[in-house]
Formats: C-alpha cells, structure tokens, sequence
C-alpha cells in the first residue's frame, strides 16, 4: 500500500485501567503493527478515568481521519459500560467487530468487520483443510464476542453476500454453563470440530472426545502448575489426553492468540482501504 503510494494504515489502542492481561495484550497487537507496517498508537488512561472521558476520546477518534481503526481493550473498569463503550466506536472503525452494527450486518451475511477471534479460528481451518462441509461442529461457549460468531460462521451458507468472509455449512450445536455435563458429552462424542471458549480449565478430556476430531482450543486460562507451583496458561482441553485421540489441536498459549492478533491487522488493512460500504 504504501509503495503505491497510500497512506500508512493507522491503529489506535486503548487500555484503561491496571489489568495485566490487558496490557500484554495490547503490547503484542502495537509489536505486531510495527511488524508489518502498520502504525500504531496506544492511550493508556488510568483505572479511574470517567465513562464520559473515554467517550470523549473515542468521539475524537472517530472523526480524526488519520485513524483507520479503533480498538478499546477489554476488560474496562467496573464503573464502565461495555456495550456503551463498544458502540461509541463507529462501525466502519471498528476493527474488533463489537458494534451493534458490525454483530447484525455479520449474522446477515452482509459486508461488516467481523469479531477477530472467529475469523482467527475459521482462518485456522481453512488452512489445515479442514473439512466442515456437513460435519458435526460443537461450540463449547456462547459469548457474544467468541462462542456466537464462531457458531454462525460454522453453520452459516458457504455463499456469503460479502463474498469473502464464507459460512462452513456445518451441523452446529453451541453449548454453555447450563448444558448439563452428560449432554455435553454426548455432543462431544460426536463432534467432528470441536471449539471451545468457556473459561473452564480441563473441561474437556481426551476420553469425551471422537478419534480423529478437530480441536480449536480458545480458552486462555491461569492456573498454577501442581508439579513447579508457577503460574501458567492453559486451555479448556487437557491438552495431553486429547492430543492422543485428536487429529488437529490448538496450543495454548500460541494456537488461536496470535491468530486473533493477526486477524485484527486483517481488519486494520481493511478500515484504511475503506472496502467496507456501510
């Protein structure tokens, strides 16, 4: 883009608060856009900053037509609306996929920015070759950031309108903290792919699971290791057992993670071309 002379994609990151997690996170989607070429500018603001002040930043974001994309780290402050947050960014800026506008043109099939995390799993798929025409699929999580999308995407038509972002034509069952364990199960033994955004360490093992099945572990959890007693990232999936029966399986860390970050350069490069017609 910039050989031709265009102007150089422009990201702005915004962390409010103290989270660690959030602000890893952060560091390694500003280290990803220098990586590529792609600017980028984070604001940090402190855990007390107001509701009001956030907005009247992100308002500021919006019409300054140097910035191409958008991102407001998650989580925010208790004190803060996520909903409300996530829709001050207007859509055509609003490289993580979160606006009202975006979630309703995406299950509609029409052009939108579409929730990093799904495509970064769908990405993975198409990749390996994955086949889901017609196969079982189990989302295990019904966020409606991660575990709603991956589902419509799974189970959506194949000939999308937006022509570039096509649906898997999958057999999909979503199910969630309420699905109770033996059902859960059930799906399970069954699924062909399996993705999983719950939260819950171990909740899946080798011994629930179909041979030869594929495995999108999504869950990023910390829990201390038994055996050095440090601190460590781990997925829903016990890793070891189902690595013995499963054909495909993400790491975690280093499996869906850095796909979301790159899917969120995707979206950037995206918001600068302005190929999105709302």
């Amino acid at each position: 883009m910039v050989e031709r002379g265009e102007r150089t994609p422009h990201l702005v990151l915004v962390r409010v608060g103290r989270d660690p997690a959030s602000g890893t996170y952060v560091r390694n989607k500003a280290r990803a856009a220098d990586k590529i070429g792609i600017q980028s500018t984070v604001h940090h603001l402190p855990q007390d900053t107001s509701q009001s002040t956030l907005l009247h930043l992100i308002n500021q974001l919006n019409v300054d037509s140097d910035v191409d994309g958008i991102l407001v780290q998650l989580p925010l402050p208790d004190h803060m609306e996520e909903k409300v947050v996530c829709n001050s960014v207007i859509p055509r800026k609003d490289v993580d996929g979160f606006h009202v506008i975006n979630i309703g043109r995406f299950c509609l099939d029409m052009s939108s920015m579409a929730p990093c995390t799904p495509l970064g799993v769908m990405e993975l798929i198409k990749r390996y070759d994955i086949e889901t025409f017609g196969k079982n699929a189990v989302v295990c999580g019904r966020s409606k950031n991660v575990g709603m999308p991956i589902a419509m995407l799974l189970h959506g038509d194949g000939i999308r309108t937006d022509g570039e972002i096509g649906g898997m034509d999958s057999t999909t069952t979503i199910c969630h903290r309420y699905t109770p364990m033996e059902q859960l199960c059930f799906f399970l033994a069954r699924a062909d792919i399996i993705v999983t955004a719950t939260g819950l360490p171990g909740l899946i093992t080798g011994d629930m699971i179909k041979p030869g099945c594929a495995i999108l572990d999504v869950g990023i959890n910390r829990i201390t290791d038994p055996i050095t007693g440090k601190p460590k990232l781990v997925g829903d999936c016990d890793f070891e057992s189902c690595a013995e029966k499963a054909s495909y399986i993400t790491p975690v860390p280093g499996g869906v993670g850095p796909m979301t970050v790159a899917m969120l350069m995707r979206n950037t490069v995206l918001a600068a071309k302005k190929n999105i017609i709302y």
